[in-house]
C-alpha cells in the first residue's frame, strides 16, 4: 500500500508524522510566536514533551525502531493528543507480531440476510470491509440507487456528483469514511482489495489524497445524519451497523412519526408504484457466488 506502509517501521512513523503536524504549540502550552517552518509542532517539541530523547524520536519517525515501549507511546499519545481509538491504532501500529501469508477470504452474504432484508421495511443492506455494497432491499434503493450490489459507497461518495449532492455534509462524510478505511485496514495492508482501493482512489480524488495523508483514524458504527433524497427531500436518519460474519448489515430509520418518516413512508409508496411489485433484494445470486462485480 501507499505511503511507505508496507514496512511497520515506516507505517508508525507516517502515524506520528501525520498526527505531530495536526497539533499546534498552543494546544500543547507551548509559545506561538515566531516563524515556524513545519506545521504543527517540531520534533525536538514533541521529544520533550513526552520526556524522550530528541534522537530517540526522530528514530521513531524514520522507522529506524520499531518496538518503542508502551510508556513512550503513552506519553506520545498525550502529546499529541489522542482520542481512545487513535491511540489503540497507535498502540497496534507498534505491536511487535509477525505478518503470515493471509488467504484472500471471499465475503460472503448468508442466505437467512436475504431473507431478512427482504422483510426490512426501511433502507438496509449488506457491505464489506472496503465499503462494498454486496446486498440491497427495495428501500435501499429507493433510497440511493447506488446502494446496487456492486457498487462501492466510499468511491460514489468521492467521485459521483449525485451522491455528493445526496450529502448533507459531505465534507464531514468523506472524512468519517476514509478514517474508518484506515481503521478498518488495521495492519491488513497487503489485502488485495484494499490496495486496489486505496490506489484507486488515490489517483482520482485529490480529497482522498489529502485525508488519506492525514493518517485518521475512526469508528463509523451508530449515527445520525441528513440526506437530500432528489424526489422528498431531507431526511433525517439514523444509522446502525451490525456485524454478521465477515460482512455488515447497515439499516437506516427515521424517528417514528417525525417528518422523516412520513416522508420515507411516501418514499415507499412511490417505490411501490413504480416499479414491479418484486421486493426481492438485490444482489441475492442466482448461482453460486460469494463476491458482486464491481463497477
Amino acid at each position: 500500500m501507499g505511503d511507505g506502509e508496507s514496512d511497520d517501521g515506516h507505517r508508525l512513523g507516517n502515524y506520528l508524522r501525520a498526527r505531530r503536524e495536526l497539533v499546534s504549540p498552543a494546544q500543547v502550552g507551548l509559545p506561538t510566536g515566531g516563524r515556524r517552518r513545519v506545521p504543527g509542532l517540531r520534533r525536538e517539541e514533541v521529544a520533550l514533551l513526552a520526556g524522550i530523547s530528541p534522537d530517540y524520536y526522530l528514530r521513531l519517525e524514520r522507522g529506524r525502531d520499531k518496538n518503542p515501549s508502551p510508556q513512550v507511546l503513552e506519553s506520545l499519545a498525550r502529546v499529541l493528543q489522542l482520542d481512545d481509538i487513535e491511540r489503540a491504532y497507535l498502540l497496534d501500529l507498534a505491536a511487535a507480531r509477525p505478518r503470515a501469508p493471509r488467504r484472500k477470504r471471499s465475503e460472503h452474504v448468508p442466505a437467512r440476510v436475504y431473507e431478512l432484508l427482504a422483510h426490512l421495511q426501511i433502507p438496509a443492506f449488506v457491505e464489506g470491509r472496503a465499503f462494498d455494497v454486496l446486498a440491497s432491499n427495495p428501500m435501499a434503493l429507493a433510497l440511493s440507487p447506488r446502494l446496487r450490489p456492486g457498487q462501492n459507497r466510499l468511491r460514489s461518495l468521492l467521485l459521483d456528483p449525485e451522491e455528493q449532492a445526496f450529502h448533507q455534509d459531505w465534507t464531514k462524510a468523506t472524512a468519517d469514511f476514509i478514517a474508518t478505511l484506515r481503521t478498518t485496514i488495521g495492519d491488513d495492508i497487503d489485502n488485495p482489495r484494499f490496495v486496489e482501493l486505496v490506489g484507486e482512489l488515490a489517483l482520482s480524488s485529490q480529497r482522498f489524497r489529502t485525508l488519506w495523508a492525514r493518517h485518521d483514524v475512526r469508528s463509523l458504527d451508530g449515527g445520525t445524519t441528513t440526506v437530500h433524497h432528489p424526489v422528498v427531500g431531507d431526511l433525517r436518519l439514523h444509522r446502525d451497523k451490525l456485524p454478521i460474519g465477515d460482512v455488515i448489515l447497515v439499516v437506516y430509520y427515521p424517528d417514528k412519526d417525525s417528518d422523516s418518516d412520513e416522508k420515507l413512508r411516501l418514499l415507499a409508496a412511490l417505490a411501490h408504484t413504480g416499479s414491479t411489485a418484486d421486493q426481492t433484494p438485490a444482489g441475492r445470486p442466482d448461482a453460486s457466488s460469494d463476491r458482486p462485480t464491481r463497477s
